[in-house]
C-alpha cells in the first residue's frame, strides 16, 4: 500500500520564499498536498479548522512581527501534535529556545541553511508525525526537543526519561538490562536513578491511560515494553 500523500501548509508572506519553500517540499514529497497562505488571518482560518501533516512557518507576517507564535498557539490548542518548521530571518540563537518552549518542532534561519538541509528536516517531521503503529506505542520526536505524543496527548517527560523510552521501544518486546539503559543515563547510573525513571514513565502514561500496564518490570534485570 502506498503511503497516503500528507499535507503541508506553507506560512510565508514573502512571494519567492513561499514559491521556494513549496519547491523543495514538492523535491522531498512529489505527493504532498501543499497550500500556500500568506497572512495570519488565512492561515489561522485554515489551521484550525483543518488537518496537516506538517506546517511551515515564518514568525512575521505582515507588520505583526510575532504572527507566527500566535499561530503556534492556535495548533496547540487543538492538541493534535501538528509538527511545526518555523523558517524566519529572526536570530536562530535567540529564538530557538523560545520555539522549543512553544514546541514548535525545528527551526531554521533563513539564508543559513541550504536545501539539502531543508529537505532533511522536513522528511524527518514527517516520519515523526506518523499514525501510531498497531501496537499503541508512543510517538517520539527523533531530535528528542518535544514531548512525546500517545494517543494524541502529550506525555510529560524529562528527557533522560524519553530516551530510557525510546530504548525500551526499539527493543519492545525484549528485556533491556540495567546496564543497556546506564548507556542513555547522562548522570546519576544506577539502578535505583533507573526506577525513578521508569516510574516517571509509567506514570506520564497512567495519566493518559490509568490501566496501562504495558511497561514491566523483570525482577534483577531491567525493564521491557509488553505493550500490544
Amino acid at each position: 500500500m502506498s503511503p497516503v500523500a500528507p499535507r503541508i501548509a506553507v506560512v510565508e508572506d514573502d512571494g519567492p520564499t513561499s514559491a521556494q519553500l513549496q519547491q523543495w517540499l514538492r523535491a522531498a514529497r512529489p505527493d504532498a498536498q501543499i497550500e500556500a497562505f500568506s497572512t495570519r488571518e488565512a492561515a489561522e482560518a485554515a489551521l484550525t479548522t483543518q488537518r496537516f501533516d506538517l506546517v511551515t512557518l515564518d514568525l512575521e507576517l505582515g507588520r505583526e512581527r510575532h504572527a507566527g507564535i500566535a499561530l503556534i498557539n492556535a495548533l496547540n490548542k487543538r492538541g493534535l501534535g501538528t509538527p511545526v518548521l518555523v523558517v524566519s530571518a529572526m536570530p536562530a540563537a535567540v529564538y530557538r529556545s523560545i520555539m522549543k518552549a512553544l514546541d514548535a518542532w525545528d527551526y531554521l534561519q533563513k539564508t543559513q541553511f541550504e536545501e539539502a538541509e531543508f529537505i532533511e528536516t522536513v522528511l524527518a517531521l514527517l516520519r515523526a508525525n506518523k499514525p501510531a503503529a498497531a501496537d499503541d506505542a508512543p510517538t517520539l520526536d527523533p531530535l528528542w526537543q518535544r514531548s512525546p505524543l500517545w494517543r494524541g496527548q502529550k506525555l510529560n517527560l524529562p528527557l533522560t526519561a524519553q530516551r530510557i523510552l525510546a530504548t525500551l521501544l526499539e527493543r519492545r518486546g525484549e528485556v533491556v538490562s540495567y546496564e543497556e539503559l546506564f548507556d542513555v543515563v547522562k548522570s546519576g547510573r544506577s539502578k535505583d536513578n533507573v526506577r525513578k525513571h521508569v516510574a516517571t514513565i509509567r506514570d506520564a502514561l497512567r495519566d493518559v491511560d490509568p490501566g496501562f500496564d504495558g511497561l514491566e518490570n523483570v525482577p534483577m534485570r531491567g525493564f521491557r515494553w509488553s505493550a500490544r
